[in-house]
């Protein structure tokens, strides 16, 4: 049985799926909430070998500090020689990531089962 994460912030929950840590961005993602979220993904990223999903389809605004989280989560997350994987179905953020190239370096899945599901030597790669 799956027990329901506790959220860390406002904006942000943490919790385990499958061998990975699973970090869920909720409302809107800009830069008070990434002064918020920011401390805890580099927590989490700073682990060797991390599994880690980030899930924003409880985002319902995402700006460029979101971006920035993202940048900063990929590029700690390959550091550790760990994995990042994206779940996000919101059109509008879907537009920023994919002007900004970010949907290149992390493809997006729909749901997180379909994130979970992907092959593993796929991710990180550009």
């Amino acid at each position: 049985m799956q027990q329901e994460p506790a959220p860390l912030t406002h904006h942000l929950r943490v919790h385990e799926d499958r061998g990975h840590t699973v970090v869920e961005f909720h409302g809107e993602i800009d830069i008070a909430a990434a002064v918020e979220i920011g401390p805890h993904l580099d927590r989490v990223t700073a682990r060797p070998e991390v599994r880690l999903v980030i899930d924003l389809r409880d985002v319902e605004f995402f700006d460029c500090s979101g971006l920035r989280l993202l940048y900063r989560a990929r590029a700690r997350t390959l550091d550790q020689d760990g994995e990042l994987r994206l779940v996000c179905t919101h059109a509008l953020t879907l537009r920023v990531m994919r002007v900004t190239g970010l949907t290149r370096l992390l493809p997006p899945h729909a749901t997180l089962d379909a994130a979970l599901g992907q092959p593993e030597a796929t991710s990180g790669s550009v």
